[in-house]
């Protein structure tokens, strides 16, 4: 589309001429020039047609309204077409010249293009938007959309490449998905009877050949007995609980099952945004559900909903996870892990295409734990910490985010020992003096117990830190040797 106001001279009979005929004429000789070259390589071939190319259209348009005006008012529209051939090989007509047709296709359709140009510049002298032609079926043909027929009783479906890959995945990995359902003893009030009841389900999946299924710690959480299943076999598996960490909402079981096979291992740290995943679980009981969708993002930030401590490095995906998904595998398109379905941000409680997994990553240092030593250990600092918020509703909005408050200092642990002081209250009169309140490790700025749990996790048993308290009106720096907190479980 060129646009631009008309410039007019004078003409030998005083009729006004637009500047843009010399430019209709240069078009035109070019695209005649084309014609010429395109009419001497069909000189082989005797009974090539013409170069065919002809205007079948003028249409006058004018801006504001729908009425036609004068050629010489706005803007005029042309389409020039170029008769259709059979097939690629026969676009000219003359099948018997492959050399010829194969080049003349792509002249004619730049001959036509330039004699729509100059057939509108010359013909709009006073318009200020000339309009050229757009890529239509005539000027671009293709080929035919299949005909749709009825598929035959007992012929198969024919899947396309994706489709195949999908069902692959979903027979490779479902043997190795199991659905855990966490049973409790529930008293009566009545006659004090305790009955076991099934108070929620899950997802796990089996991580080595020895029978050993991993989930979500929220999901087993408080069982009695925990019965397992897998899809194709029958039978119920009583399954042990061999090991968890809460503060990662990561559990082991143990299933006497002989023939178990596990889910290969991938890597989350090499993940990318849009990249395509699948999540199997039990989505509201409905058991081996196969959802898909794409990495949405990647180092989120969630917190534990068994201890509140943060969880980094979460995996965000839509692939639609729903109550019974907790615990289930997230895969890529190789069908191997890269996460553990978790968690979801919906106000409804069902998936809202905003789901969360933990990153196999570090799942797998929690697991080999477990497995290996029968405990999980995480560096501490020997402290209690006042919760989010109470800071700011002891000393006011001068409180907000301006780190966080020690309520207490157990003896012997870390803290102690390096002289942090904690919160006191008098008994008698009820007055408090504020402990120390944390404002950085080592380098980095604390403002919440979310960032000291987050610098705490980067660090090592230990490991010897510095820690910037305010204490009365002062700041002052203390060396803490991180202390370890071990969880052990039994054999």
């Amino acid at each position: 589309r060129l646009q631009g106001a008309p410039h007019r001279y004078a003409h030998g009979t005083g009729t006004p001429r637009s500047k843009t005929q010399p430019m209709a004429l240069s078009v035109s000789s070019v695209a005649w020039s084309l014609a010429r070259v395109a009419d001497r390589r069909a000189t082989a071939s005797p009974a090539r047609p013409p170069l065919g190319t002809g205007v079948d259209e003028i249409r006058i348009f004018r801006d504001g309204g729908n009425n036609l005006t004068q050629l010489s008012r706005r803007a005029t529209r042309a389409r020039v077409t170029i008769p259709r051939a059979s097939s690629l090989r026969d676009r000219d007509r003359c099948a018997a010249d492959d050399e010829a047709s194969a080049s003349s296709y792509p002249v004619r359709k730049i001959t036509a293009a330039l004699l729509s140009a100059s057939l509108l510049v010359a013909t709009a002298p006073d318009a200020s938007a000339i309009s050229f032609p757009i890529a239509t079926e005539s000027l671009f043909p293709t080929e035919a959309s299949p005909v749709l027929v009825n598929i035959p009783d007992g012929v198969p479906t024919k899947l396309d490449s994706e489709e195949t890959d999908n069902v692959r995945l979903f027979r490779d990995a479902t043997p190795s998905v199991a659905f855990i359902t966490n049973k409790q003893l529930i008293q009566s009030r009545y006659s004090l009877d305790a009955t076991e009841v099934p108070v929620g389900a899950g997802t796990g999946f089996v991580w080595d050949d020895k029978g050993h299924v991993v989930t979500n710690f929220h999901v087993v959480k408080g069982a009695n007995q925990l019965a397992v299943t897998f899809q194709g076999d029958s039978k119920t598996y009583e399954a042990k609980l061999l090991g968890y960490d809460e503060d990662k909402d990561v559990a082991v079981l143990r299933v006497d099952k002989p023939d178990t096979r596990p889910i290969p291992l991938g890597k989350s740290s090499t993940l990318l945004v849009g990249q395509k995943v699948f999540a199997i679980g039990n989505p509201f009981g409905l058991d081996h559900t196969l959802t898909t969708g794409i990495v949405s993002g990647l180092g989120r930030e969630l917190p534990s909903g068994n201890t509140g401590r943060p969880i980094l490095g979460v995996i965000q995906t839509d692939a639609a996870i729903n109550p019974g998904n907790s615990g289930g595998p997230l895969l890529d398109s190789r069908g191997r892990l890269i996460g553990v379905n978790t968690a979801i941000f919906s106000p409804s409680g069902a998936s809202a295409g905003v789901g969360f997994a933990l990153p196999v990553d570090n799942v797998k240092g929690i697991v080999e734990q477990i497995i290996q030593f029968g405990r999980v250990t995480r560096p501490v600092l020997g402290l209690v910490l006042a919760p989010d918020g109470a800071l700011q509703q002891l000393i006011g909005e001068n409180g907000r985010n301006a780190g966080v408050l020690v309520l207490g200092v157990p003896e012997g642990g870390p803290a102690a020992r390096a002289g942090i002081v904690g919160t006191i209250r008098d008994t008698v009169r009820g007055d408090i003096t504020l402990g120390d309140i944390i404002t950085r490790f080592n380098d980095e700025e604390v403002k919440n117990s979310s960032d000291l749990y987050r610098a705490l996790d980067m660090a090592q048993v230990g490991q010897d830190v510095k820690l910037t308290v305010r204490r009365g009106g002062a700041l002052v720096t203390v060396d803490v040797k991180l202390g370890e907190k071990v969880t052990k479980f039994d054999a």
